[in-house]
């Protein structure tokens, strides 16, 4: 199927799928009295998600309906695969400068907006999505790990019919995903600027000195463009790291920027908040914040406070320092542990070996979407709640039981919160747990810590954390199921590879259906295991807290990654001494 004539056809979508979308666009036109350039922006989009839906059910060959999207993804643009071997001080070179191009993309702002009105819908998820807020980093890997979170679902759920075995249907899945991601570039990008990153006034007069009328509207477009770029960008920068790198360009910038955050909020000596620094507004560093009140405190003083502010209270206490370090021991343990298959060769007597079957075995993965998926949930809710335009949504816009949100800066300011922080509803139960502080010393004392509990109820606060730990944990096990489905771990695909290696189970006869039986006692039961441990691991440590505002998911990735990347350095190496050994394992030259 190199071009579209190749790909069969039933054009019999087309009519009604036209009429479709003209009686949207006469909703739109009566409903929100549009520009003829808004109206023509929405026409144009909406022609590109109806085309993309006729494509698909146009399809009339006999795989999947995916295949109908060939003459888009075909012509996307893509990193071209390496030919032949890449040395090792190439992939450093390239896993270095793509590091060294992300972190400076997280500094470059976008033009045209405002950055003093700039509201953070992802501030609780900021970390796990890898971005900064009002820069070309502004979505970070965002669109990316949804677009995954949704191929996995329908591939899981079957509604995609696709082999992952099949080289062709494997490079169908990650075209489609492609075209998904490009798809929540818009799908995020849009919401956010149109109410949430207000461009500046300059901007505006100069489009509006042009076309009278429609100069926000120009502007916004210039920004939406400018978060278009920067986030395909990304995509293709996780696309160098996989094909002409080490490991996985996602994960890389989530490690980056949650290190970041943790050594800055362990070693900042700057006050969180502007002014003097003083026991309300010490160093938000966890060592200098510490160091600062026992040389500015009597022992009667930290006696009387002191010591509550240095171990327990926000900016960086020392608990989310320890909390932080003991989630980094946890989790170093447990990538260790590990069943070992015994195995052993067909043919070749004495030649034995073992299949490991890690205790965190579908990896951090499905943490992350299910992290991904959280804040856009998180996203979502405010959008619904105070967008302009989604805030009329029928039955869905402003409505508390999906989640409220203060009205204002001021409000938000009252009652010590952020304006993206959930105070009703749905978005409240599903929101991240931020610290001890937020949920268990308000508890304990009441008197001391209550404002905390902004408004809450004792019951509301515990149902919030029991909640919170739940979804994060089933959902966890849910995407670890998903994941080693689509990844070839499954006990078939693992037993298809152990048979080709010419290797099997001592004691069990060479036999294809025997191995995936052995294999099918072990793997589903560790991935249930694997999933609830990771995610059980991150809720602990956002219940405890972490060093600079990491979240237990971000410190959780983050030393996952590390200790992947470390190994995946070393069987580089490994590789690069014996040619050999890397023409039998990965049939290079």
């Amino acid at each position: 199927m190199a071009d579209d004539e190749e790909v069969p056809r039933d054009w019999r979508y087309a009519i009604p799928l036209t009429i479709f979308g003209a009686l949207l666009l006469l909703v739109y036109w009566e409903w929100g009295q549009p520009t003829l350039i808004s109206l023509g922006i929405a026409g144009f989009a909406l022609f590109a998600i109806l085309g993309l839906m006729l494509l698909g059910l146009s399809y009339d060959g006999p795989k999947s309906k995916l295949y109908g999207l060939k003459p888009v993804t075909s012509r996307m643009p893509a990193v071209a695969q390496p030919k032949g071997h890449v040395h090792f001080r190439t992939k450093m070179f390239w896993v270095v400068g793509v590091l060294l191009l992300y972190f400076l993309l997280t500094n470059i702002y976008i033009y045209g907006v405002d950055q003093a009105t700039v509201i953070d819908l992802f501030a609780s998820y900021r970390a796990i999505l890898a971005g900064a807020q009002g820069t070309l980093m502004h979505l970070g890997i965002g669109p990316i790990v949804t677009g995954s979170i949704i191929m996995q679902l329908f591939t899981g759920a079957k509604i995609i019919n696709l082999d992952l075995t099949d080289d062709e249907d494997k490079g169908m899945y990650q075209g489609a995903q492609k075209v998904i991601v490009v798809t929540m570039i818009f799908v995020e990008a849009i919401p956010q600027v149109f109410g949430y990153l207000t461009p500046s006034a300059s901007l505006v007069s100069a489009f509006d000195g042009a076309s009278p009328g429609n100069g926000a509207l120009l502007a916004d477009i210039i920004i939406v463009g400018q978060i278009a770029f920067g986030s395909y960008l990304v995509f293709l920068m996780d696309e160098v790291i996989s094909k002409w790198g080490i490991g996985s360009g996602i994960s890389l910038f989530i490690a980056a920027g949650v290190s970041q955050q943790i050594v800055q909020g362990t070693l900042n000596w700057l006050p969180a908040s502007p002014g003097a620094i003083s026991a309300a507004n010490p160093p938000s560093g966890t060592i200098p914040k510490t160091i600062w009140f026992f040389t500015n405190y009597s022992a009667s003083q930290m006696a009387g406070g002191g010591w509550e502010q240095v171990l327990l209270h926000q900016p960086n206490p020392v608990v989310a320092l320890m909390g932080t370090a003991a989630i980094f021991f946890l989790v170093a343990w447990t990538e260790s542990t590990r069943i070992e298959l015994p195995l052993s060769h067909a043919e070749a007597r004495g030649a034995r070996g073992r299949y490991p079957l890690r205790l965190i075995y579908a990896s951090n993965i499905p943490v992350i979407l299910m992290a991904a998926l959280l804040a856009n949930v998180s996203m979502f809710s405010i959008l619904l709640w105070s967008n302009p335009t989604l805030a009329h949504f029928p039955l869905l816009g402003h409505q508390w039981w999906l989640g409220s949100y203060p009205a204002s800066a001021a409000q938000a300011t009252s009652l010590g919160v952020s304006q993206t922080t959930p105070l009703t509803g749905a978005a409240y139960y599903l929101s991240t747990v931020n610290g001890l502080e937020s949920w268990l010393l308000p508890l304990l004392n009441p008197q001391t810590y209550g404002a905390f509990l902004v408004g809450h109820q004792w019951w509301e606060v515990l149902a919030h954390v029991a909640i919170y730990a739940g979804v994060l944990i089933g959902g966890s096990i849910m995407f670890a199921k998903f994941w080693i489905q689509t990844t070839n771990m499954g006990p078939e695909a693992v037993a298809r590879q152990i048979e080709a290696s010419g290797m099997q189970i001592p004691g069990f006869r060479r036999e294809p259906r025997v191995l995936r039986r052995v294999l099918a006692r072990y793997i589903p039961v560790i991935t249930v295991i694997s999933g609830a441990t990771v995610g059980a691991l991150a809720a602990g440590a956002d219940l405890i807290g972490t060093v600079g505002n990491a979240s237990g998911t971000g410190v959780l990735l983050t030393v996952g990654i590390v200790i992947n990347f470390y190994e995946a350095m070393g069987r580089e190496q490994l590789m690069e001494m014996n040619p050999l050994l890397r023409r039998f394992v990965g049939g290079e030259t």
